[in-house]
């Protein structure tokens, strides 16, 4: 059953706004305690240190969705460049809606709304990465335009990762 769409405000979060603060952090944690995040919350010491890091980041762009005046949604982004291209690109390192309005179109809107500023940036592309167990995400994300990436060759690039 597709839920109604709802009225959403999406702006930059304010980082010495602490409702802002607080929604970054209970968004992201909505999403944590998922199965596909993990299913535990942040740790304590992960909510302490994260917006004061995201704050101080000096490529991060974090946008909020609201939904009568509460968050619903976020997107945590970061500048990088592309040396192919000579231009700068955006990724989208998370991209998290709470439970009880995903499926209403507030993914896409904060999508649209990060697409604006990396337009408006000058950026040459949106990056993303997207767990292959989670379809619903990656529908919407194909829909919106994003695809396999290549550089080159037909084969997709993979993202790997290396602990430290």
């Amino acid at each position: 059953m597709k839920l109604h769409p709802v009225d959403l405000h999406i702006r930059e979060a304010n980082f010495s706004d602490s409702r802002d603060c607080a929604g970054i952090v209970d968004v992201l944690d909505s999403y944590a305690v998922d199965p596909l995040g993990g299913d535990r919350p942040l740790p304590g010491d992960v909510r302490n240190r994260l917006v004061p890091l995201l704050r101080d980041h000096p490529t991060a762009l974090v946008l909020l969705a609201f939904a009568r005046e509460e968050p619903v949604g976020l997107a945590v982004c970061f500048f990088g460049l592309s040396t192919f291209q000579a231009k700068p690109l955006l990724n989208i390192h998370d991209l998290a809606v709470v439970p009880e309005y995903r499926g209403r179109g507030v993914g896409r809107a904060l999508l649209d709304a990060v697409e604006a500023h990396a337009r408006s940036r000058g950026c040459c592309k949106l990056t993303l990465e997207v767990l292959h167990a989670n379809p619903r995400a990656e529908t919407l994300y194909r829909s919106f335009g994003f695809e396999d990436f290549s550089v080159g060759n037909p084969e997709p690039t993979r993202f790997l990762a290396k602990p430290l």
